[in-house]
């Protein structure tokens, strides 16, 4: 196909306002699906979980011919967990497609995916939904889209996607305003073939396949291709395009999208954001990878571990091949006094964790248990050689007068003796709520609880407020999303990302069990908020803990200060039971011999905890 006969685009939008129902209607009239195998609706949301919650998880490249042009489409997530996905799709497309809800208008995800395509140097072509139903306002939303992208309202197109209605008039627009592929026009990199990974998926017949973006040269079958950032050399045993499924073609051409069988088995040699290589007259050392996007960071993770731990074999192959086909998710094997062996695993945010859990379970048969999420520190310490700490690849920052490093924790056990280190920093993360003005003072109230830092406040239109704050990941991560849609009677919306890391009075929490630390249930956390955590968990634990012969103290402490304490009484035996008669002197000895027993075991005995302790606390 020629260059200027290709159309490279995707769709962004907030949840729920109909991406993939647009992008069916385009597969529809451009005859890439027949309409009979449409009835049910969301064809680019290929997975299980996809279809039952009516949300895009992973993105979804498709090729249409429309109009003797061709057409790549790539269908994006709306919910911010998955913001990810849509940066990676923004980098390998010219356009994008603004889809807004007509009844809801501009949402705080549709700002942030505005602003990702803007600093990708896209155009955009702006949408109106759902102009069918009743309760559409198109005069209003059509005001707020010119306000947002500073475009004229005839610009603006207005559709049904799930009628069919105008749909067409986004295809023609796609044609005649989207401009041929970015490719490199440089004469010394003609001659080479550069093509960058933006997914890769691993499939148990074909084992590794990436989805590429040509951006010089072509990619035929059998080719000899090197990815460039692993160093590994690949020999393709298939390339072709997506309609939606895998369709070969035998070559992908300068400014197409298309896929590449790469015989790899592991997914870590062909990582997202990589670059595919081919030139005859040049060795692979020599040339330049594309600096195109940057790998994610995950800044919260959590524990994971089977129900039962004789499935662990098991269990530990699921989560193996579940990191094959995610790429955001990342692991670490590890081992626990308590608890046995299980996984660290980092995650994008709390979605992305609840959608991992539930692969587990559908894709594998094994019910897992996943720990309260946690964020990532950072302990800032003086730069020592010697000290053993350093152990965890620090960041060194030093100028003429000091030297000191920043240790990243993530375990609260990892966490240095307090006189070793100078303060502890905690990541924060930059929110916009857009919410109607009379819920403004809900807000407000609930900001001050959850340690929040006001940004600034800019009025949408009469009746809806967009509010900026930064505030702590740790807050946002609880029952925070909960509390605003109940504050807000459903109605605001939410966009976060990571803004900073932030010095603050943070301390470690331990929990002791008869005196003893429980490594498993430590945690990192703000001072003013420590007491009242402490004792939260001091009264889960006195439900769980079975009973001893002897009495058992919970103790919550920082450092060496007990915040919160719960006791759990001793289980008595009845000594007097084989006693007969009314002589108080032999009861009262029997007595006074085992209230001596119970001191000698308080002083001596220690808890055994069984795992099923914490499977039942972490279910509470």
């Amino acid at each position: 196909m020629e260059l200027n006969k290709i159309r490279n685009f995707c769709i962004i939008a907030h949840i729920d306002h109909g991406k993939s129902t647009l992008a069916d209607r385009m597969l529809e009239i451009t005859g890439t699906m027949d309409k009979r195998d449409m009835k049910n609706g969301q064809m680019l949301d290929s997975m299980e979980l996809e279809q039952e919650r009516w949300i895009t998880i992973k993105l979804t490249p498709v090729r249409m011919a429309f109009r003797w042009h061709e057409l790549n489409l790539i269908d994006t997530p709306g919910h911010v967990d998955f913001q990810y996905e849509v940066s990676r799709s923004l980098a390998s497309v010219e356009w994008a497609i603004l889809v807004v809800d007509a009844t809801q208008g501009i949402e705080a995800q549709t700002l942030s995916n505005v602003y990702m395509a803007i600093e990708n140097d896209l155009d955009i072509i702006p949408v109106l939904n759902k102009i069918d139903l009743p309760s559409a306002d198109v005069e209003r939303v059509t005001d707020e889209v010119v306000n947002l992208l500073g475009c004229d309202p005839s610009e603006i197109i207005s559709v049904s996607a799930k009628t069919g209605l105008n749909v067409e008039s986004v295809l023609d627009a796609v044609i005649a305003r989207v401009k041929a592929p970015k490719v490199f026009e440089e004469e010394n990199l003609k001659e080479e073939t550069k093509a960058l990974v933006f997914d890769s998926q691993y499939d148990p017949y074909r084992w590794v396949v990436s989805y590429v973006k040509v951006f010089s040269g072509n990619i035929k079958k059998w080719d000899t291709l090197h990815f460039l950032n692993t160093k590994t050399k690949i020999e393709a045993t298939d390339v072709g395009y997506f309609a939606p499924k895998y369709t070969s073609s035998g070559i992908i051409d300068t400014g197409e999208i298309g896929y590449i069988v790469t015989g790899l088995k592991s997914i870590r040699e062909a990582q997202v954001g990589d670059t595919v290589w081919k030139a005859k007259w040049r060795d692979f050392k020599e040339a330049q990878a594309i600096e195109w996007f940057k790998k994610v960071t995950p800044f919260i993770f959590a524990w994971v571990f089977p129900m039962d731990t004789d499935e662990y074999p098991v269990f530990k192959d699921a989560m193996e091949k579940l990191t094959l086909n995610d790429s955001a998710l990342t692991m670490e094997n590890e081992v626990s006094p308590a608890l046995g062996h299980w996984f660290r695993c980092w995650f994008l945010w709390l979605l992305h964790l609840d959608i991992v859990k539930e692969r587990l379970f559908r894709e594998f048969k094994i019910d897992a248990i996943v720990t309260s999420p946690q964020v990532t520190y950072k302990v800032k310490m003086p730069w020592d050689k010697s000290n053993e700490y350093f152990r965890f690849h620090p960041e060194v920052i030093s100028n003429e007068f000091w030297t000191y490093t920043y240790l990243h924790i993530s375990n609260p056990e990892d966490l240095p003796k307090r006189e070793l280190y100078q303060a502890i920093e905690e990541p924060l993360a930059k929110v916009e709520i857009i919410t109607p003005k009379e819920f403004v003072g809900n807000l407000m109230q609930l900001s001050q609880e959850r340690r929040w830092r006001f940004l600034n406040q800019n009025f949408i239109d009469e009746k809806r407020v967009l509010l900026t704050y930064e505030l702590p990941m740790a807050e946002l991560i609880t029952d925070f999303y909960d509390e605003l849609k109940s504050l807000s009677s459903w109605y605001a919306s939410l966009n976060y990302e990571f803004s900073k890391y932030r010095e603050d009075d943070l301390v470690k929490l331990d929990i002791l069990i008869a005196g003893e630390p429980i490594d498993a249930l430590a945690m990192i956390c703000h001072k003013n908020s420590a007491a009242y955590l402490g004792w939260k968990m001091a009264k889960k634990l006195k439900e769980v803990v079975p009973k001893a012969q002897f009495a058992i103290a919970i103790q919550a402490a920082v450092w060496v200060k007990v915040v919160a304490r719960e006791d759990i009484s001793a289980m008595r035996k009845d000594v007097t039971a084989k006693l007969y008669g009314w002589d108080i002197t032999r009861k009262r000895k029997l007595l006074d011999k085992q209230k001596e027993w119970k001191k000698k075991m308080k002083m001596f005995g220690k808890v055994e905890l069984p795992s099923e302790t914490f499977v039942n606390l972490l279910k509470k």
